[in-house]
């Protein structure tokens, strides 16, 4: 996946610490997963934090890190810095999703930081105010994202697609660079296509994949 050339729709599937993607499971998944293949699409995993580095090593698809913090090489504990992540092979990061807010100053940084250590940047914005901040930092992706239908089982295409829309064309006109991605509840492939046909880039999937029955079949489905 080539930094700011990616022209292919996006999917990012976000294992979160769901029981299904957890310790050996994510490396499990992964290899399931990059069986699936798809020319029409660039597949991304980001798997948790403990099990980075593993998935990382043990398959062919990109992997980005669900969170990265304001840290260097050293006397930072418990802390997920930039550098070590593209030491291990991560090629990219999320940032700021609703179940890991991040103070926008503190953000700021962040984001400068892993474009300096050359990580994919998707920052998530659960409103259009927060859009238009973010929008400011010129992340490579901006996932929006209404909290309210994380984990649901209705798209955002459907609850609000005015709502993609509007976010669209905001951050076309603040950071033309920046691609849209479309998240919350998106579990179907007329959601993906539908969020195509609204202006994004692509989608961030949760809980869709891993809680599918057959997760690599699901998968194909959504990618035809």
């Amino acid at each position: 996946m080539g930094h700011r050339k990616q022209m292919k729709p996006l999917i990012l599937l976000n294992f979160k610490t769901y029981p299904e993607t957890a310790g050996k499971k994510a490396l499990l998944l992964a290899k399931k997963l990059e069986k699936v293949k798809t020319k029409k699409y660039e597949l991304v995993i980001a798997p948790s934090l403990p099990t980075l580095e593993e998935v990382a090593a043990g398959t062919s698809l990109t992997v980005f890190s669900q969170h990265t913090d304001l840290a260097g090489l050293g006397a930072f504990t418990g802390k997920i810095s930039a550098q070590e992540l593209k030491k291990i092979g991560v090629k990219g990061t999320l940032l700021n999703h609703s179940e890991r807010k991040i103070p926008f100053s503190i953000l700021k940084r962040i984001a400068a930081d892993c474009k300096k250590n050359r990580l994919i940047v998707v920052i998530c914005a659960s409103s259009l105010e927060e859009a238009k901040q973010v929008a400011r930092l010129k992340p490579d992706y901006l996932a929006y994202e209404p909290p309210e239908l994380i984990g649901g089982n209705i798209s955002v295409t459907k609850a609000k697609p005015e709502v993609i829309s509007k976010a669209v064309e905001l951050v076309r006109k603040m950071s033309p660079k920046t691609k849209v991605l479309c998240g919350a509840g998106v579990q179907s492939r007329e959601d993906v296509l539908k969020a195509l046909r609204l202006g994004t880039k692509g989608v961030l999937i949760g809980h869709a994949v891993p809680k599918a029955r057959n997760q690599a079949k699901f998968l194909k489905e959504l990618l035809k």
